[in-house]
């Protein structure tokens, strides 16, 4: 490290991206102090699983669990940070105390999008949500699933394997708006097949049914249940940013290298980074990783590190059927078949773009995910 090296990082969440930041700052040579405030009591764990392997396993808690953390930063966990004062390189938190910083990493995430203010109403965001939730479905109750994106979905596949009976409610079908119309219809033919009512509408809002919430649709039919669980979408937790005029349009913009200043990194679910279609978010546990790992690097080395070069990577699992898809989803068309066939078994399919690169998708098919990453580059 150089004489101008930073001697103080913080980073600002403990989910995967604030992991990953710690773990690359020490990884490209930072010794100095560490620390990494996160408002979950719990350790970094893998949110992916929350809605696959955690509500299925039966007696197996451990689906979430990541490597112990080798970072050796100080971690003030079940502390919320609320305030960020750049002039003076504060960090202020909820305990009254405010961290200094010569780096910073915001890595706060977002949380889920609530439908209503009634207490009945789940979500699915963090580890308690998905503890909670666990106990709930275990004597198999009637659940309704207010959502037909891959959360929605997979928490209606995994609520259906634990006995409960399930209706998901959705705008339009399910998973068209993320995979588009032809892989859409692979799944939601998959998931009625195992038994799941779906209810499609063009809006459908909660309200108080005496003993619980009950979901009102548009169309004027009203459905309960048990429970009532929602899954709207995301909103980027940057109230604590207010003031400090790094958010825009509900997210940090940051540059190709993941810097909002030179002395401030932001990634994960809360960045808006530079793509073809503007300033986006990717909230994916692929992007929010990669865009860690250039994040951090730049925050020491600035300009000589490379920019991001990101390949969205999308994986779920939901009705028995495990799919993985390197490119820009959705995709539209039929694709074509690098192996398998329609109509069932495994399959590994190519939606081909005029300047030869692909989208690829392995639907049941069991590829390493570099050869995948391989499959949607142009022939030399």
């Amino acid at each position: 490290m150089s004489a101008a090296a930073p001697g103080r990082v913080v980073v600002v969440g403990n989910g995967i991206a604030g992991l990953t930041a710690a773990d690359t700052l020490r990884e490209a040579g930072f010794d100095g102090e560490l620390t990494i405030v996160g408002d979950e009591r719990h350790p970094a764990y893998s949110r992916p699983a929350l809605s696959k392997a955690l509500l299925l396993d039966g007696d197996d808690l451990t689906a979430h669990e990541l490597p112990p953390a080798g970072h050796g930063a100080t971690e003030l966990l079940g502390v919320r940070a609320t305030g960020l004062d750049l002039d003076r390189q504060l960090v202020s938190l909820e305990d009254g105390t405010a961290l200094p910083y010569d780096r910073l990493v915001l890595a706060t995430g977002s949380r889920a999008r609530r439908l209503s203010n009634l207490p009945g109403e789940l979500t699915l965001r963090g580890l308690d949500d998905a503890l909670a939730l666990r106990r709930r479905v275990a004597a198999g109750p009637s659940v309704v699933v207010v959502g037909g994106g891959p959360l929605g979905m997979e928490i209606a596949s995994g609520c259906l394997a634990s006995g409960c009976e399930v209706t998901l409610v959705s705008q339009g079908t399910p998973l068209r708006q993320q995979l588009g119309p032809y892989l859409a219809s692979v799944f939601v033919r998959a998931a009625l097949e195992r038994g799941l009512r779906l209810v499609e509408t063009a809006e459908a809002r909660l309200e108080d049914g005496g003993g619980g919430p009950r979901v009102v649709l548009a169309e004027g039919g009203v459905l309960e249940a048990e429970v009532v669980l929602t899954a709207a979408g995301d909103i980027p937790n940057t109230e604590w940013l207010a003031g400090s005029g790094l958010t825009a349009r509900g997210a940090v913009e940051v540059d190709a290298r993941g810097l909002v200043r030179p002395d401030v990194a932001a990634v994960g679910d809360l960045a808006a980074f530079p793509t073809a279609r503007g300033p986006r978010r990717v909230p994916l546990w692929s992007s929010a990783i990669e865009q860690a790992k250039v994040a951090a690097r730049a925050l020491l080395h600035g300009e000589a590190t490379p920019p991001l070069r990101f390949q969205p990577y999308f994986w779920t699992e939901q009705f028995g059927l495990s799919l993985k898809a390197v490119g820009t989803l959705p995709v539209e068309g039929e694709p074509e078949y690098a192996d398998g066939e329609p109509g069932g078994g495994p399959a590994l399919m190519r939606w081909a773009h005029a300047d030869g690169t692909a989208d690829v998708v392995a639907l049941d098919y069991r590829l390493p995910i570099p050869r995948l990453r391989r499959m949607t580059q142009a022939a030399a």
